[in-house]
């Protein structure tokens, strides 16, 4: 429905409570009987904050409670998303107001701006909203919290209007020099922790089959760099030691020159595949990248791959929205983003995550992987492919926590940079760990199947266990799929297709090489790389045979082989040291 053919349509009525999940239908009754000018609702992504949104602006436009509705919203593409919604309710919300205007245009039921917009012109919204009695739906509420002056300006232009409805995706601490406008809270320590009138986490959106179930694929590997000093050093994503190494390490996977990246997203292309052959013809993924320059590079590693060329969406895109909503209709396979695709974004096939980003706040965490659990049918799954580092595993483990918070408010950024508007860099106290790193050159890295992670826990499996099942077809297309695999057999299926994907990412990869021509003197370098990589994954797949046979842990048995063939890890063993190791482990069997 347009603005202009919306006529006299200006009391639409409300939805068929039917119609509402029984989540929505519960909070629309809690807010009707409180009765109260401000109400919080907090609501896992995915869950259908939108919907229950429109339906309490319906029912307070059609009992007269108010006469005007408008919608504030993280970012210009949201504003359209959110017209859309309305749109089909009969709700008529203009999404293309400017400060520059004055009144409301007639046939509107209100209108759809964004925080940035309110910042810069508080008053004309004052205005608007003191002109008649208006409900403001404040989406994602956190945002006016950030440190750019926004919740000021929210406070000036909403302090007087009828009612208030705070929507937020995960709920949030705030500084007590930076309380969010209109938000109840209770201290937590040095910090206030949000108070929400009315929560739908995680767990109970899973119950009730609102989401989808979503597997946690983790995978290792061992990277390899040169420090400020010149010396090479090689860890392993899984047992980095420091944090400082840690952050090294996953710095040296995210290269799209490396080999951990191209292999990850071999996995997840192969998940899409199975996806569309086994009842979800339009699955999709997203690869979230850190920056663009990574998310070009991450782009040319899919079509390598695949053969297919990804959507490439950027902020400082002007068809950024476009793009967004053209792969949300269409059948393209993968898109490669910078945070666009992070918050409120809605591509319900979209059911798989490569995470290819060192960010690793909660509250982004929890945004980025609900664009993947929005469930449509009851035999859908989501898989988000995660490098197997300890700050990420942590909260993937918590999805099923009720958690009543996530970080404090971001640093200062930029009022006109919509990419430094999320609070996305490190946690508290890791900034430094990270500045420890200095200047360094990351050379190469691989990636292997590490787990799985199922309510909170890892589950691994050996592929060269005795014990290995083996799956049928429809097993491998309902990988993950509660109820039809254990996590012990996803995790052995997972484990099982990793060397086949390592010979499809070998063959791209010599592709790769060939057409970027190195130069003669690098050769040497690259090859014994090459055969060094081959030699720790051989040593490490011996352990298990031996593991398996002696019903050892891994950990033992590595521990005993260090200590007959003595010498430094694996992930920092010379070639020769490991020919000796499996040399060594061969005997043994």
């Amino acid at each position: 429905m347009t603005i202009a053919s919306a006529g006299a349509a200006l009391r639409p009525s409300p939805p068929d409570p039917a119609r509402l999940r029984p989540w929505q239908r519960a909070a629309v009754a809690a807010y009707e009987d409180a009765g109260r000018r401000d109400f919080l609702v907090t609501a896992t992504p995915g869950a259908g904050k939108t919907t229950f949104a429109l339906t309490v602006a319906l029912r307070l436009l059609a009992g007269r409670v108010v006469d005007r509705v408008v919608v504030v919203c993280p970012t210009d593409h949201l504003r359209t998303q959110w017209a859309d919604a309305a749109a089909a309710f009969g709700l008529v919300l203009d999404p293309t107001m400017t400060n520059a205007q004055g009144p409301v245009r007639d046939g509107a039921h209100g209108y759809v701006t964004t925080y940035a917009q309110v910042a810069q012109r508080p008053a004309i919204h004052a205005a608007r909203c003191g002109r008649r009695k208006t409900l403001v739906v404040l989406d994602e509420i956190h945002h006016a919290g950030d440190g750019l002056s926004w919740g000021e300006a929210v406070s000036e232009a909403f302090a007087d209007v009828h009612r208030r409805l705070s929507l937020t995706g995960t709920p949030f601490r705030t500084r007590a020099d930076e309380r969010i406008p209109f938000v109840g809270y209770e201290q937590d320590g040095d910090l206030l922790r949000s108070l929400a009138d009315y929560t739908y986490g995680y767990r109970e959106a899973l119950s009730d089959r609102v989401v989808r179930p979503v597997v946690f694929a983790a995978y290792t590997g061992v990277s390899r760099w040169r420090n400020s000093a010149g010396e090479v050093i090689a860890a392993s994503l899984t047992d980095a030691g420091t944090k400082s190494v840690e952050a090294a390490a996953w710095k040296t996977a995210l290269d799209p020159r490396g080999g951990w990246v191209p292999h990850v997203i071999a996995a997840m292309d192969e998940r899409i595949t199975h996806l569309r052959h086994t009842g979800m013809p339009d699955a999709a993924g997203l690869v979230l990248a850190s920056d663009q320059d990574d998310a070009r590079a991450y782009a040319d590693v899919v079509r390598n791959l695949t053969g297919e060329k990804p959507v490439l969406i950027l902020s400082d895109d002007p068809k950024a929205s476009k793009k967004i909503e053209e792969f949300r209709e269409s059948r393209e396979r993968i898109a490669v983003c910078v945070r666009m695709i992070s918050e409120g974004v809605d591509v319900p096939r979209a059911a798989c995550l490569a995470w290819m980003t060192s960010y690793r706040t909660p509250l982004f965490f929890a945004q980025a992987v609900g664009r993947v659990v929005r469930a449509r049918g009851a035999h859908e799954a989501a898989t988000v492919f995660l490098p197997a580092v300890r700050p990420l595993l942590t909260l993937a483990a918590e999805m099923e926590t009720d958690r009543n918070f996530v970080i404090s408010p971001p640093p200062k950024a930029p009022a006109d940079d919509p990419e430094l508007q999320d609070p996305l860099d490190l946690l508290p106290g890791e900034k430094d760990e990270a500045d420890e790193l200095g200047q360094f050159e990351g050379l190469e890295s691989e990636a292997s199947f590490a787990h799985v992670l199922h309510s909170g826990r890892a589950v691994t499996h050996e592929p060269t266990s005795a014990d290995l099942p083996e799956f049928s077809g429809d097993e491998e297309a309902y990988l993950g799929l509660p109820g039809l695999l254990t996590p012990e057999q996803t995790a052995a299926l997972l484990s099982r297709r990793d060397s086949e994907l390592r010979r499809k990412v070998t063959a791209a990869s010599s592709r790769r090489i060939q057409d970027e021509a190195p130069a003669e003197e690098d050769t040497p370098q690259l090859g014994q790389w090459r055969l060094t990589s081959e030699l720790r994954r051989e040593v490490n797949q011996l352990v298990s045979r031996v593991a398996a046979r002696t019903g050892e842990p891994h950990a033992k048995v590595h521990g005993r082989i260090r200590r007959e063939v003595p010498g430094p890890p694996s992930a920092a063993a010379s070639a020769e040291l490991l020919e000796r190791r499996r040399d060594h482990l061969l005997g043994l069997l």
